[in-house]
């Protein structure tokens, strides 16, 4: 499950910040994450949490006028700062790709319809290996055989408008291992995809993670898939992990009342057919000139008057491995899923 806790990328205090005219939005305020080789880690959260500015600061593709801070530690042959590196520099381009590559949300947008799927796979490859065109063209032919891709010698040759949307995301897979990373970013890699696909992609990622070894950085709304994909989970909400746990952790004894919420708001077994679901009142603000107080006060039935609304509460370690960010986690604890 961890390859014996070797790190293999540290984010500290991350913070993305971007100005508008409005004022200052904070989508990244503060993160703070170890993945461990072979590791898989979940990112969750309703859509505006920060994931997906997450996972693009990771890479350097934060846009303008993002300003990232923090550190973001890459362990390799040696240490790299990658938060420090010129997003447009040959460092990070080394390392985009070679150690750390992306499954993007919709491959259509992510593949240029301009060339061939095996053309933009044997760039890749050309780019961060020594391999020839040759040899590049006999690996992505490979690469395709093995994410399931039937007749990859014919397919290598099509354009993405030829794929379905299961092909050209299992096609988008085979780019990211196209240079074995040692890391993988997946930014909700089965959002657009019908169920039965959805399975087959994450039974893909399953079998080739625990083949390569290639740690997993899993972004994703869907807990469902949390479940099936994960070893750790951090929870985010309005740009801060509010609660971070082992995968069981999460989901038999969650402490956060957004976590809480969000599995109440999901069907499940069990549940009788009358039952309805419990939805999270509200919406996540636009994180722009926020008060001091916590994020998820005005969403929150175990608020306090005085407390909740008055500084923006730590991080705390309640159990070895599980961090919760809630002045009121105990509460929440002694009333259960559903209070």
């Amino acid at each position: 499950m961890n390859n014996q806790q070797v790190p293999l990328l540290e984010v500290e205090d991350l913070t993305v910040q971007f100005d508008l005219d409005e004022g200052v939005l904070k989508a990244v305020d503060g993160v703070d994450f170890v993945l461990n080789k072979g590791e898989v880690l979940g990112l969750v959260g309703e859509s505006g949490c920060g994931k997906s500015v997450t996972a693009q600061s990771i890479l350097g593709l934060v846009p303008k006028p993002g300003r990232v801070g923090g550190t973001i530690t890459l362990h390799g042959e040696s240490k790299v700062d990658i938060a420090a590196l010129d997003p447009k520099g040959r460092e990070i381009n080394d390392i985009r790709g070679k150690h750390i590559s992306m499954i993007f949300q919709e491959p259509m947008t992510s593949f240029s319809p301009h060339y061939t799927i095996g053309n933009q796979i044997m760039e890749t490859i050309k780019l961060h290996t020594d391999r020839n065109t040759a040899a590049a063209r006999a690996w992505t032919i490979e690469l395709l055989r093995r994410v399931g891709i039937a007749n990859p010698e014919k397919r290598i040759d099509e354009y993405p408008h030829e794929f379905s949307g299961g092909m050209r995301q299992r096609a988008m897979i085979a780019m990211a291992l196209a240079c074995s990373p040692s890391l993988v970013i997946a930014d909700e890699p089965t959002t657009a995809l019908d169920v039965t696909i959805q399975a087959q992609v994450l039974k893909l990622m399953n079998q080739l993670k625990d083949e390569t070894g290639t740690a997993l950085l899993f972004i994703t709304h869907d807990l469902a898939v949390v479940a099936q994909m994960c070893d750790i989970v951090a929870v985010m909400y309005l740009g801060k992990i509010v609660e971070q746990a082992p995968v069981r952790a999460i989901f038999r004894n969650p402490r956060h009342p957004y976590t809480v919420g969000l599995q109440d708001s999901i069907p499940s077994v069990g549940r009788t057919a009358k039952a309805h679901l419990t939805p999270i009142d509200g919406t996540v603000p636009v994180p722009i000139n926020m008060p001091v107080q916590c994020g998820f006060l005005d969403r929150c039935k175990f608020a306090v008057p005085g407390l909740c609304d008055a500084a923006v509460p730590p991080l705390e370690e309640v159990e070895p491995s599980h961090s919760v960010r809630c002045f009121r986690w105990e509460h929440v604890r002694e009333q259960g899923r559903g209070a």
